[in-house]
């Protein structure tokens, strides 16, 4: 039986059951695999891993496991100080785009609240979601670790927390968004882009007090909703104030 030794950086330890945080980690086995299915069937999905270093060599998911191997695993947001480094996550676009599973539905109305290209529908199957991450160059976001498993998903990350508003601190800190957040520019609602609109253009649509007091509207280019600042734009408002503010605590 052969035996290679693997040590998991940062935020890939998430993956592991605390009896497991322990590193290095010993893996047996009787025939050569590659070093993404090694990884892989200890639980990170190859989407979590940018840096592959073996005895002290960068390489790709490719790399064929040998007796004797000694592995150092590396997630999006640490790099090791060696020359020639091979990065396995694509880069990050100038303006990431995602696509969310359907358990991540308040995630998305967030995302979209704070401006962010965001596809999310609540029957999407995990084919489809791959599909379109994979032809749009979209961020897949879920916590499903077995889809971002699929081989044909590039570009994704594992939401850790299960609160929607810590995943969208998580998300914005993963990628350094806060200096992209363009707030109220999408609809919450299907995510198109909203454009102002002359108030006699919807007034027939406006109930009798949202008439009477607002004069400024905007509307979806996708699902024509009208958009007023209202009360609810100062709880969005306050809600943005909140979370920028945190953001800006934990950096310091």
């Amino acid at each position: 039986m052969s035996q290679i030794k693997l040590t998991f950086i940062g935020i890939l330890i998430d993956f592991f059951p605390i009896r497991e945080k322990k590193q290095p980690i010993c893996y047996s086995f009787s025939q050569p695999n590659s070093i993404k299915d090694v990884i892989e069937s200890l639980g990170v999905p190859h989407t979590e891993v940018d840096i592959i270093i073996v005895n002290g060599r960068s390489v790709d998911f490719s790399c064929r496991v040998s007796n004797g191997d000694v592995f150092d695993i590396y997630p999006f947001d640490t790099r090791p100080s060696i020359p020639e480094i091979i990065h396995l996550i694509p880069p990050l676009q100038s303006h990431p785009r995602f696509v969310l599973d359907t358990h991540l539905g308040k995630l998305a109305s967030y995302l979209r609240l704070f401006g962010f290209d965001t596809l999310y529908h609540n029957d999407s199957s995990d084919q489809t979601l791959a599909e379109i991450s994979n032809l749009e160059g979209r961020i897949l976001l879920s916590r499903d670790v077995g889809l971002l498993k699929r081989k044909v998903v590039r570009r994704a990350y594992y939401i850790r927390s299960t609160i929607p508003h810590e995943q969208l601190i998580e998300v914005i800190n993963h990628y350094q968004l806060v200096n992209k957040i363009l707030s109220f520019t999408r609809c919450i609602h299907c995510n198109g882009i909203l454009k102002p609109i002359r108030k006699s253009v919807v007034e027939e649509q406006l109930q009798d007090k949202t008439r009477q007091y607002y004069d400024e509207f905007k509307i979806c280019d996708g699902c024509s909703k009208i958009y007023w600042k209202g009360s609810h734009y100062d709880h969005m408002q306050k809600f943005i104030g909140q979370i920028i503010h945190q953001i800006e605590v934990e950096k310091n």
